[in-house]
């Protein structure tokens, strides 16, 4: 190994075999493990060098091992088992070396990530490189903030699947939401999804560098509010003041007939009587008897004073029939179980309901039989 070693002076090469004091010693480290990686190393040579790697790895002293770990974090002079042993170090060691060092298989990378340590997750996910399987892995195992410097990460090969993933178990993250929407690249799907989740500023950024039409930013956010307004009273029950609650909602000028609609599909017709009262400037009670006319005149009228599209009458016709139908058969009008009835009656009639409110309400559909199930069980 005369290539680097004649570089070393004599009193290098004692201060790092025989000094006791750890930071002399690791100033010697870093000296040695430098030159190695300046020197052009045959195939014997190198294999010299590895075992100097394997010693300093093994050294008592931290300063010593922590000199070699960053001197030689990026060089490919580390041999696997070497850059192993590093990462299962302390972090001040381990972190430079799993951020950088090409001696990583992804196996290794992978069981890294499964060990849990977050400021580990956060050095793969950053690294030059990040192989689509250690992504898959990271996605779906790492923490917060391994989530957010992977998606911020462009170099990582990041999957259709591995990106609606992150989508998933972060949605009430905007930091890796944000990370996400700034990729180079990304799937429609995955935009379509974020625009729906994304704070205003970044909706515009996705709506500009992706080139997803500005109508289709708008209906898509327009079609996530309104669910999330209908779920929010189908958890409330009853709320303690709907009055208020849709003028709060018409002043936001998200009070519309879809909303309307969904609400009444989900049997929620004190949303319905109330928003009607709303859009019709009317008081409540006047809205309720012309609303639960028996006549086919009241609703209608209550209807055209609200401003709600023609077309969509027949469906309110429908929905507010059904209701009153299986209100007659004595079932209880707050109950789980009436509102799955509503939605799944209401659907068999066909009504004329715009498509992307239809999907909405089957997805509903297809999640009623396990919560009529529980509704039974409890009961």
């Amino acid at each position: 190994m005369t290539a680097y070693r004649a570089r070393l002076t004599e009193v290098d090469i004692r201060r790092l075999i025989k000094a006791t004091d750890d930071d002399e010693r690791a100033e010697a480290a870093h000296k040695l493990c430098r030159n190695m990686e300046r020197a052009d190393l045959g195939e014997e040579d190198r294999a010299a060098a590895h075992k100097i790697l394997r010693l300093l790895a093994n050294d008592a002293a931290e300063l010593v091992r922590r000199a070699m770990a960053v001197t030689l974090k990026a060089s490919d002079l580390i041999p696997n088992d070497v850059a192993r042993k590093l990462a299962g170090d302390l972090d001040s060691i381990a972190l430079p070396v799993i951020a950088a060092s090409p001696a990583f298989s992804d196996e290794d990378l992978i069981e890294i990530v499964r060990a849990g340590s977050a400021v580990r997750q956060v050095a793969v996910a950053g690294r030059a490189r990040v192989s689509r399987d250690v992504a898959q892995v990271l996605a779906d195992e790492g923490c917060d903030l391994a989530a957010r410097t992977l998606a911020a990460n462009d170099n990582a090969d990041l999957s259709e699947a591995s990106l609606g993933v992150l989508v998933d178990r972060f949605g009430d993250k905007p930091e890796v939401l944000t990370a996400v929407a700034y990729r180079q690249v990304l799937p429609m799907s995955v935009t379509e999804r974020l625009i729906q989740l994304a704070s205003d500023a970044v909706r515009e950024h996705l709506i500009s560098r992706h080139a997803v039409a500005p109508e289709t930013a708008i209906r898509l956010a327009q079609y996530a509010r309104e669910r999330t307004t209908v779920d929010l009273v189908d958890q409330a029950g009853v709320s303690a003041d709907l009055a208020s609650f849709m003028t709060q909602l018409n002043a936001r000028r998200v009070l519309n007939a879809s909303l309307l609609l969904r609400g009444l599909a989900r049997g929620q017709m004190a949303m319905f009587e109330y928003g009607l009262a709303e859009l019709a400037n009317t008081p409540h009670h006047r809205a309720w008897l012309m609303v639960h006319d028996a006549g086919p005149l009241g609703l209608k009228a209550i209807y055209d004073r609200a401003g709600l599209p023609p077309r969509l009458f027949q469906a309110f016709r429908a929905g507010v029939d059904t209701w009153r139908a299986l209100a007659a058969e004595g079932i209880d009008t707050s109950s789980a179980i009436f509102r799955e009835q509503m939605l799944e009656r209401f659907l068999t009639q066909r009504p004329n309901v715009l498509r992307d409110d239809l999907a909405y309400l089957m997805e509903r559909l297809d999640q009623a039989p396990s919560h009529a199930a529980g509704a039974a069980n409890a009961a």
